[in-house]
């Protein structure tokens, strides 16, 4: 399989980062349109996406792949000002990045999770002109819905387990074993049914381990209550402008509730759903094969 990595320098006012990425196919020989794919979080990293590379293989269609600013093998921030991560910061260093791979005029783009939210406001607030086609997989419209998702399943546990949660969240005691055990539950029911965890995940989230900064700052400490600074954030009153076709992809126990895409299948003009019936919120790991055909379908 054809592979490039890189580097590209990325300067936000004076200070300058760097933006890893990786490259999968060859963008300017290929006949199909370059896939730009945007990992979750805030603060995971390339590692969990990376089945998406099958595309290539399967389809022929280059696959970008890169670590968000603050993860990975991008530069780290841990000393930010107050106000610096946010959704217009994530997506400069995208614009960045298609800028240098000079794909900016011909380009689909694939979000997941949080970097689903990105993907839809990126198309909904700033009109990129070379998108051709969006992918929103496992995504929020909108913070307030994740979270409201989120308690909602929260609520179809025994109510004992749901108070123990959230007492341990009201005391921040969330260290406590039994608190620990109880998000695994939680977890294993809504997030990824797989056991082990693929080793990709694993790999992510031992990433966000090592250096939090993001998600803190951006979600907060908590599971079922959001305090971070993207709490505000909604794509809802914007989905209208959204002209690309977009593909939503969904799950009946994905830890986002599907009363959270409902608006990306009610405003944007041209949308597609598919239901995933074998999976939660991971298809590319828990349900590969036809997460992948559905991607091909809607692609070539």
């Amino acid at each position: 399989m054809l592979e490039t990595t890189g580097t590209v320098e990325f300067k936000v006012g004076s200070k300058s980062f760097k933006t890893w990425y990786k490259v999968v196919g060859d963008l300017k020989k290929s006949q199909r349109r370059p896939l730009v794919v945007l990992h979750g979080g805030p603060g995971l990293t390339h590692h969990y996406m990376i089945p998406h590379q099958i595309l290539y293989l399967q389809a022929n269609i280059p696959v970008v792949l890169y670590d968000q600013i603050g993860n990975g093998g991008s530069s780290h921030y841990r000393d930010a000002p107050e106000g610096f991560w946010s959704p217009d910061l994530f997506m400069d260093q995208l614009d960045n990045l298609l800028r240098h791979l000079d794909i900016e005029a011909d380009f689909d783009l694939l979000g997941h999770s949080w970097g689903g939210f990105l993907a839809g406001l990126y198309a909904a607030t700033r009109n990129p002109r070379g998108l051709r086609k969006l992918i929103l997989a496992n995504t929020p419209a909108s913070i307030e819905l994740l979270e409201a998702s989120l308690n909602l399943h929260l609520d179809n546990f025994p109510e004992d387990f749901a108070a123990m949660i959230r007492k341990h969240e009201a005391d921040n005691t969330m260290e406590e074993p039994e608190y620990q055990k109880g998000i695994g539950a939680f977890l294993a029911k809504h997030l990824c049914t797989l056991q082990p965890w693929p080793k990709e995940l694993l790999q992510s989230f031992a990433e966000n381990s090592k250096d939090p900064t993001v998600y803190n700052d951006m979600l907060g400490p908590y599971a079922f209550k959001i305090v971070g600074t993207l709490r505000p954030y909604s794509i809802i009153k914007n989905l209208h402008r959204v002209t690309a076709p977009t593909l939503v992809i969904h799950a009946p126990d994905d830890e986002v509730h599907e009363i959270a895409i409902r608006p990306f299948l009610e405003q944007i003009s041209v949308v597609k759903w598919v239901e995933l019936q074998k999976s939660t919120h991971l298809p590319m790991h828990e349900e590969p094969e036809t997460y992948i055909e559905a991607l091909i379908d809607f692609l070539v």
